[in-house]
């Protein structure tokens, strides 16, 4: 596996033209992954160097995370850094268009579905609540049991009309309303006027944001998973590396 240095993909993005978005995903990529994400932390120094990118005037940083807007204010990232949650669906400082009868009614269903997934899975499993979705987290669950939860979960989940799916890593999201990071780029990318667009993630979710870039963008994987990103970064430590080297660079 070949991964980028940090250094010289700093330098190869602040080459590119301007204005710049940046967008990054959070866990496994500005924080580790950790067995429950209420112990997630940004990495030493990611804070700080993401608060000195966001003061650049013509480089706009996004968090853009399949976490809640309220998932997100517990890392109290800098006020200059707009935060996307729960896969585009919330956007920090909008109030988010309520559910419908239908939505609502998808929702109760799906979360009464993933409660039943739960403790099929046993110890360890947890169910995940936001404003449009609900999520079967089974990392910390023995793992013959919480596969067969998902396993079990995902067919019964497809029958409700109207629902979308998120399969991450040990973890699957059951949508009422669909939301696509791709569409949050693309969109936040048309606001801000942005010429080039970054986008840095590890889960099989971020590859919508991916898919949206352009051959003169910069997509980014971390770690060694199968992706359509044309660059790579080996881990946390190594984003940690590259952000503090851009934050030079645009200083």
């Amino acid at each position: 596996m070949n991964y980028d240095d940090p250094a010289a993909l700093a330098q190869h993005i602040a080459d590119q033209e301007r204005p710049l978005l940046l967008g990054l995903d959070v866990d496994g990529v500005l924080a580790a992954i950790v067995h429950h994400a209420d112990q997630a932390r940004l990495s030493a120094g990611v804070a700080d160097s993401l608060a000195e990118l966001a003061k650049h005037e013509q480089l706009h940083v996004a968090v853009v995370s399949g976490r809640s807007i309220d998932d997100l204010d517990r890392f109290n990232f800098d006020e200059g850094i707009t935060l996307i949650g729960s896969h585009g669906i919330e956007i920090q400082g909008r109030p988010m268009e309520p559910l419908t009868v239908q939505e609502a009614d998808r929702l109760a269903q799906l979360t009464s579905l993933c409660d039943r997934a739960m403790h099929r899975a046993g110890g360890g499993a947890w169910v995940e609540t936001k404003p449009a979705s609900v999520v079967l987290h089974v990392r910390q669950a023995e793992s013959v049991a919480g596969a067969d939860a998902l396993t079990w979960l995902r067919p019964l989940a497809e029958s409700v009309d109207g629902t979308e799916i998120k399969v991450g890593s040990a973890v699957l999201e059951l949508f009422a309303r669909s939301g696509n990071k791709g569409r949050a780029i693309h969109d936040l990318r048309t606001e801000v006027n942005a010429l080039t667009a970054v986008f840095v993630g590890d889960d099989i979710t971020d590859e919508d944001a991916f898919a949206v870039l352009g051959p003169s963008d910069v997509s980014i994987k971390v770690g060694n998973a199968a992706t359509i990103a044309n660059n790579r970064l080996r881990d946390t430590d190594a984003v940690r590396d590259w952000l503090q080297e851009l934050s030079v660079r645009f200083g």
